[in-house]
């Protein structure tokens, strides 16, 4: 049985601005409204349904992208256009720089609510021992 994602909840301080911002940063098609979501669909037949977190605290969240070099150059890109703080680390200790795991490319920056994005161009192994 092969097991898939089908989707989460994003708990957003503004579900709109949240999900436009990252429709913007990724080049997708806007968000779609389903009941109190605001859903994004990703290449892989996953959905990000946007929710407002309607007072509660929200706990952070980690979500991690992979995307081609073409992509990566793209988002990256709007990162920079949009002056927004990026690490090496999910530790955020590196802040202006990306790694190079697993001989590809790695960022993460923080969305509208503080969830932590990370895009990366190699899929992560076995770390060197």
């Amino acid at each position: 049985m092969a097991i898939k994602l089908n989707h989460t909840i994003v708990h957003s301080k503004d579900p709109r601005a949240a999900a436009e911002f990252f429709t913007g940063l990724f080049g997708l098609p806007a968000p779609k409204p389903f009941g109190p979501f605001l859903d994004v669909e990703v290449g892989n037949e996953v959905t990000l349904a946007f929710l407002s977190a309607d007072g509660m605290e929200i706990q952070v969240q980690h979500y991690a992208f992979l995307v081609s070099e073409q992509e990566f150059d793209q988002v990256f890109g709007r990162i920079k256009a949009r002056k927004l703080k990026y690490w090496a680390d999910p530790g955020q200790k590196q802040q202006g720089k990306i790694n190079h795991h697993f001989g590809g490319r790695g960022v993460y920056f923080e969305d509208l609510s503080g969830h932590l994005l990370e895009i990366i161009t190699k899929p992560y192994g076995d770390w060197p021992g």
